[in-house]
């Protein structure tokens, strides 16, 4: 990548601005124009960073001290982290000498100088960043020029964890068979190194060892800028084991490691997780949904303060409830990455206290999934390249094929059908298909929770971007959906993409079927569509005007959480991620007649008697 490099990702990270659309926010690594970077290291800067060994005690993240000295301080010096910790020219990607970047790859975060009191007046200052292992050694770079003329003028020693190559944050997620629980961690060992594996079982029982699979993916697994280039970095190797045969409701203890060739093994943390109620079970149960939370820096870095502000209140809110909480679905806009790699790393270890405890599903968003030609619905750039290929592999989802992030999963009196709304929905497609026989296979007498996912709005939204043209969804996703959801009865319909939270009456056909708010009791005569975009990202404005089906909006931060007593009783609780206080709520009570009576569109033409 050298001669025209430098004007190729100059158009990369252009084409990022404008991707990023109303609503979506830009990525704040892609502010940084690493591409024009000039080195000019001066003797009279310096940068050093201490411990020079992190993570000593076994620890997967660890603070670190950064003192820097420059002669001539500005408000545009920042500092930037690197991992790996070489970083020059001759990283590049086909660096064979002549023209183009000297600097190839963006810094996984940074901050600007003057965070440190007093560093304008005296150029000296004092930083402190939370760093993660990333299975690489770090250093940290001083530069002026701001970040779109940045200019190097010095560079650290060299830290690292003790083991880079340990495995980190394991992150559970339901098996395609009911019974089935799965482990997918991230390490440094690649399969002829070590063997990856768990070890689990039940407490006061002999443990038992099931063997992991092994992927991972290169620049040319992935569709382009910035995840080829400046945004690129090795994603280490993914590993995941299924845990079979589990017992209902059992507490299970599981520990991730590597067996060496000498028989030594490297272990993660001690974990455990409560295997899910057998299909129709009746039992207490949980579920939290929410969409486009995104990450944050837990250590101050400004990267990200007006790009996911309400990611760890989000995060934090759910971990300090986690004992109440059987079951999470993340419904698209994971890491909002955006084609920087090095993010899904710190974003999975931000979740790390809720995915390694309960099941953590995900559904496919633009964020993830969208990218020019490859296949995704909707043409456009938002995945920085990703198209798909680091969801798909990070994560686990019981779908059929990875590329097709649709899939249904059973949660004792749940059913979810979980559609991929950046692949084509509309009636006569494959995802059509499948949307219909997972509504309509469902045994309502045991499962009559029946719950519809997709990331962009196929129902109902009153957010400007949806309502400035009167269409409130997608263009044709009701027409094409709303006749299954109405025939299968459908109780309720999650989205995210829109970043705030909304409630629907029960609705049919752009009209209230029920005129109840709070108590919905009987025949459903419809169903309730709820935005939860609020997880993390920037806040959305609604329309000026509220639409009559529009029951409970609100610009905030927060989630859903259902909570299924039994076959008859549902509590829907909308709270605050400020909080955890609960701001709208409503209660579903019915029995198995009422799934059975005809409402308008759901049954066949019947005989008369005679």
């Amino acid at each position: 990548m050298r001669g025209g490099a430098a004007a190729r990702l100059a158009c990369c990270l252009l084409l990022q601005l404008v991707a990023a659309g109303e609503g979506h926010g830009v990525q704040p690594l892609s502010r940084i124009a690493i591409h024009r970077a000039r080195v000019a290291l001066d003797a009279s800067a310096a940068v050093r960073a201490s411990p020079p060994l992190l993570g000593s005690q076994g620890e997967d993240t660890a603070w670190v001290t950064v003192n820097f000295v420059v002669p001539h301080p500005s408000d545009g010096d920042w500092i930037g982290v690197f991992s790996p910790s070489y970083f020059n020219a001759s990283t590049c990607p086909g660096s064979h000498g002549g023209p183009g970047p000297v600097i190839c790859s963006a810094p996984i975060k940074y901050q600007f100088a003057n965070y440190s009191s007093d560093y304008g007046k005296s150029g000296k200052g004092t930083l402190k960043f939370l760093l993660i292992n990333q299975r690489q050694d770090f250093s940290f770079a001083v530069f002026t020029g701001g970040l779109s003329n940045p200019k190097l003028i010095a560079v650290s020693n060299k830290i690292a964890f003790a083991n880079p190559k340990a495995p980190v944050y394991p992150r559970l997620a339901q098996g395609k068979a009911w019974n089935e629980m799965t482990v997918t961690w991230t390490s440094g060992y690649d399969i002829n190194e070590a063997y990856p594996f768990v070890e689990w079982g039940i407490k006061w029982n002999p443990a038992v060892r099931t063997a992991a699979g092994t992927v991972t993916f290169d620049r040319e697994s992935i569709c382009g800028d910035p995840a080829r280039s400046v945004g690129w970095r090795d994603p280490g190797f993914i590993h995941t084991a299924f845990l079979t045969d589990l017992w209902p409701n059992k507490e299970y203890y599981y520990k991730i490691g590597h067996m060496m060739p000498d028989g030594n093994v490297v272990w993660g943390k001690l974990n455990s997780f409560k295997a899910p109620p057998y299909p129709g079970q009746k039992s207490l149960q949980r579920v939290v949904i929410f969409g486009d939370m995104g990450k944050a820096e837990r250590d101050g870095s400004n990267e990200y303060s007006n790009y996911q502000p309400g990611s760890l209140n989000t995060t934090d809110t759910l971990v300090k409830d986690l004992d109440n909480i059987d079951i999470v679905f993340h419904i698209g806009d994971i890491t909002y990455a955006n084609g920087y790699i090095s993010q899904w790393d710190q974003f999975t270890q931000q979740v790390e206290a809720i995915t390694s405890r309960v099941p953590y599903m995900i559904a496919s968003g633009n964020h993830e999934r969208d990218w020019p030609n490859s296949g995704s619905f909707y043409n456009v750039s938002d995945s920085g390249g990703e198209c798909g290929v680091l969801a798909e592999t990070m994560y686990y989802t019981p779908t059929e094929n990875r590329a097709n992030y649709w899939y249904s999963t059973d949660y004792g009196m749940f059913r979810f059908c979980v559609a991929d709304s950046e692949h084509d929905w509309r009636e006569g497609t494959e995802q059509y298909k499948f949307i219909e026989n997972c509504l309509a296979t469902v045994d309502r007498k045991k499962q009559p929770w029946l719950i519809f996912i997709a990331h962009r709005v196929l129902g109902y939204s009153s957010g400007f971007f949806y309502g400035r043209d009167g269409s409130f969804a997608e263009p044709m996703s009701r027409e094409s959906l709303q006749k299954l959801w109405q025939k299968y009865r459908v109780d309720i319909a999650f989205y995210g993409h829109v970043h705030n939270y909304e409630r629907t009456c029960p609705v049919y056909e752009k009209q209230c079927v029920s005129s109840e708010k709070s108590h919905y009791t009987g025949t459903m005569n419809g169903t309730i569509h709820v935005v939860v975009g609020g997880g993390g990202s920037h806040l959305s404005n609604f329309t000026a005007d509220v639409p009559a089906w529009s029951v409970y909006r609100e610009m905030e931060y927060g989630f859903v959480k259902l909570t299924a007593f039994n076959y008859s009783s549902l509590l829907y609780e909308y709270k605050r991620s400020s909080d955890g206080e609960v701001y709208d709520s409503f209660t579903l009570h019915r029995e198995y007649r009422d799934l059975l009576a005809c409402v308008k569109d759901s049954c066949p033409p019947t005989i008369p008697s005679a």
